[in-house]
């Protein structure tokens, strides 16, 4: 079996998350009110947060030595 092809990196995590969280309050304000549009909030506020513990686990003070 040969090794994958990492050659061409796609979008950094930090990237795909702040996407993900602008793709999600876009739905959230074209959404009804109510549970669903709560659920899309919701999924938008995780991936924001996932994006600044990204960012913040990136930086140099927490980087092995």
């Amino acid at each position: 079996m040969q090794p994958a092809d990492r050659s061409s990196q796609g979008p950094s995590l930090h990237r795909r998350l702040n996407e993900e969280a602008q793709r999600l309050c876009k739905q959230a304000e074209a959404a009804s009110t109510g549970h669903e549009r709560e659920q899309f909030v919701r999924r938008a506020r995780q991936a924001e947060n996932a994006a600044r513990i990204n960012a913040w686990l990136a930086t140099r003070n927490l980087q092995p030595v």
